[in-house]
């Protein structure tokens, strides 16, 4: 997938079109869609075409438990037009993005929902608006952002990769830890595959970083304690504190620029923000999530 082009004027005014409206009239799914059941998905494909030769595959595994619903809404409504439009004016010619919805497979009817890659404002618009906000979690102290994790691990195809050894990027949002492992009963029921074994947690990150650069974004400094520790032990410099949800888009968009090199640093970031009219307090906010990784690249080169 990842056909079709792209138009930021038209996606924008789609998004501004439904500003305020109900949650339930923008998000109408009211269990996971047919075509977001991962159940027997063998691979969600990213390629490149004649539009778009040089295709970036990005997954946005999205938390819809209870505390975290507003992030879909948020990108919905408002910022992801910005998120593909940050990417473009970078220089990322051809992001391809696929939507992922995420929740607790022990609590929840559909805990792992999968979209497609796609590069067009309707398709991007559709899969978005097309999870199943089902708000879910529970009184476990975990989400089972794994599977997610597991999903895009194993059952991913990207040119990106596969043609130019280029890595995708995976973002989850979450305010929770992760279990230690991807039980086989969950990955067997939700996806219909024969496991042998439950999958360590180490493992699955291990995976997941051959074909992706992984991120954990949290949303806010005041769920940052319930498991900062957690996600440093296993992502480390990759894990994000943001100080507001609405900055998710912007973030996201910034570390892909970084890290590929399309932006000199964050002071560049910053004037990019600036520029297109970002309030300084977000734009300062943006900074200070996103610098720790700044200086993780200056280190590492």
């Amino acid at each position: 997938m990842g056909y079709g082009s792209y138009s930021y004027e038209a996606h924008e005014a789609m998004t501004k079109a439904r500003s305020d409206l109900p949650q339930q009239e923008v998000f109408r799914q009211r269990s996971c869609h047919p075509k977001m059941d991962p159940r027997n998905v063998k691979c969600r494909e990213s390629r490149d075409s004649a539009a778009h030769p040089h295709s970036l595959s990005v997954v946005m595994a999205l938390d819809v438990t209870g505390s975290m619903g507003n992030i879909p809404e948020i990108l919905a409504r408002q910022t992801f037009p910005s998120f593909m439009k940050d990417l473009m004016d970078a220089g990322i010619a051809d992001p391809q993005v696929l939507f992922m919805a995420v929740g607790d497979a022990y609590m929840d009817d559909a805990p792992l929902q999968v979209g497609q890659f796609e590069s067009s404002e309707q398709q991007l618009d559709q899969w978005l608006t097309w999870m199943f906000l089902e708000r879910g979690g529970g009184s476990n102290p975990a989400e089972t952002y794994e599977l997610g994790m597991y999903f895009a691990a194993e059952h991913t195809a990207m040119d990106c990769f596969e043609k130019r050894g280029k890595k995708g990027y995976f973002f989850m949002t979450g305010d929770e830890p992760a279990f230690h492992y991807v039980a086989k009963e969950h990955v067997e029921r939700l996806l219909g595959t024969r496991m042998t074994r439950d999958i360590p947690m180490e493992e699955v990150v291990s995976r997941l970083d051959k074909t992706f650069h992984p991120f954990f974004l949290i949303p806010d400094q005041r769920r940052r304690g319930r498991c900062e520790q957690f996600w440093v032990s296993y992502l480390g410099d990759r894990v994000i504190f943001m100080d507001d949800p609405a900055d998710t888009c912007d973030v996201a968009a910034a570390l892909v620029a970084l890290t590929e090199r399309a932006v000199p640093g964050v002071d560049a970031v910053a004037e990019r923000l600036s520029a297109s009219g970002k309030p300084k307090e977000r734009v300062k906010a943006i900074v200070r999530a996103i610098e720790p990784w700044a200086k993780a690249l200056r280190r590492a080169a």
